[in-house]
């Protein structure tokens, strides 16, 4: 009956979209104008920002509020109860929710935001344990990307003296939470495990590095008060960091799984079903918002951040925002290094609700135990399949062709699509990565459990 229900939403999604697709006026008037968005201050809320400022929302009939949020949490249930209509999420999040692990809801997301973003921290103090193992070179700057080969000793050391070692992300089904918690396991050190079905969500089961949740933009002053001797989070915080000389960021997490996804735009299944089409002029306006932030090889940055940095958005300094978003990225005080696709938001099919990323997710929460027992390899393609969805971004993406806002180079040959990238390389680890074996790739790794293994 779910499959058939579906079915039905996709039909009615779908209709009047040919080959040829349908123009913005055929799609039907957005049955809800008024809409409140939420999100978290990070520089990759940007699409958001973006297509407020430039009027891409009111080019649909949406009228729409845009409010800050305390936390992921708060940002969720507020999409939940319907305080929200929609929101910045944590790719995690909405994964999380349909397999009711934290909360039990249908959220589904017809757009992912962006690629990459992130990266990991550490105090100036670890930072000075760390250096002299990290090779270096011809200039003398460490060469990078760093492995957490690196941190292990200190790990080591600490944990010898009975001094636990701390950490923090923002969320226990976040990107930064398993892209931690994935450097320190490909350089031997243990993150732990999670055990729900005994009651134990802590996540530091058999730990060697203990992580917790800090709120992103609380990150710098924890670590500088001594709670945690570094994080993993998306910027500026990294950045800021550096700006107040109280750490260091040694990886990006474009080093750790180049061109990661990571947040998307969450509604919930029955926002979807009861507007359609306020769904799809939605996510056109978030495609267009895309589109800006990386034409004309990011031309559009400078205005992007100088927008972002308003109080109203991230709100932070100006210089601490540009320090990313604008193709570089600073580690140590004054080693700053080109990144350009540090912040990617449109090309290489950024904006594409690709299956095999949820499934991705999904591995990461059996292979730390948030997922408690094996599960076969269709269970992951059909629990992707209820949270990702294509078939609006599809619906969406022809009609901006059809409207001649768009051209259909700009996105997936949607004829041929499937919903699942080629087999992943570029992991700091070198362990591929491909959606259609999830199984398989939870086996590769030797740390973490593996089929047949719980807690």
């Amino acid at each position: 009956m779910k499959w058939l229900k579906r079915l039905a939403v996709s039909s009615l999604i779908m209709a009047g979209v040919t080959a040829t697709s349908t123009h913005a006026k055929e799609l039907g008037w957005p049955e809800k104008e008024e809409l409140t968005f939420g999100f978290i201050k990070l520089t990759d809320m940007a699409p958001i920002a973006i297509a407020y400022e430039k009027g891409y929302f009111e080019d649909e009939g949406l009228y729409v509020t845009i409010e800050a949020q305390a936390n992921w949490k708060v940002l969720l249930d507020g999409v939940i109860d319907g305080r929200l209509d929609g929101a910045h999420m944590l790719a995690g999040q909405p994964i999380a929710a349909s397999i009711g692990y934290g909360t039990k809801a249908n959220i589904i997301t017809p757009f992912s935001m962006d690629l990459n973003g992130n990266g990991i921290t550490v105090s100036n103090e670890i930072w000075k344990q760390m250096k002299p193992n990290i090779p270096k070179m011809a200039d003398g700057r460490p060469q990078h990307p760093i492995k957490a080969d690196a941190l292990k000793p200190v790990v080591e050391k600490y944990k010898s003296e009975g001094k636990p070692f701390n950490m923090g992300m923002v969320f226990p089904v976040s990107t930064h939470n398993y892209e931690l918690r994935y450097w320190l396991a490909a350089g031997g050190i243990n993150p732990g495990f999670y055990a729900p079905h005994k009651g134990d969500t802590s996540g530091q089961i058999d730990a060697d590095a203990l992580l917790s949740v800090t709120p992103p933009p609380q990150m710098p002053a924890t670590m500088e008060a001594g709670t945690i001797y570094g994080y993993c989070v998306g910027e500026p915080w990294n950045q800021q960091a550096v700006f107040k000389n109280i750490g260091v960021p040694v990886v990006t997490d474009y080093e750790i799984w180049k061109d990661n996804p990571e947040k998307v735009f969450g509604i919930t299944e029955a926002f979807a079903e009861k507007y359609p089409n306020t769904t799809i002029r939605l996510t056109r306006a978030l495609i267009r918002a895309a589109q800006w932030l990386d034409e004309n090889n990011n031309a559009n940055r400078p205005e992007a951040v100088k927008i972002l940095s308003q109080s109203n958005y991230v709100g932070a300094d100006y210089e601490v925002i540009a320090n990313s978003m604008t193709g570089t990225f600073e580690y140590e005080k004054g080693d700053k290094r080109p990144v350009p696709d540090f912040n990617v938001f449109f090309r290489y099919n950024a904006t594409y609700p690709y299956y095999s990323d949820a499934i991705w997710y999904l591995t990461q929460m059996r292979r730390w135990g948030q997922i408690s027992e094996d599960k076969s390899d269709e269970w992951y393609f059909e629990t992707a399949k209820k949270v990702y969805r294509p078939d609006i971004y599809e619906a969406a993406a022809k009609s901006l062709v059809a409207d001649k806002l768009a051209t259909a180079q700009d996105f997936p040959n949607f004829a041929t699509e499937d919903g699942f990238r080629s087999p992943q390389t570029h992991f700091i680890d070198g362990i591929v990565y491909s959606g259609l074996k999830p199984n398989e790739y939870i086996n590769k790794f030797s740390i973490g459990l593996k089929q047949g293994e719980t807690l």
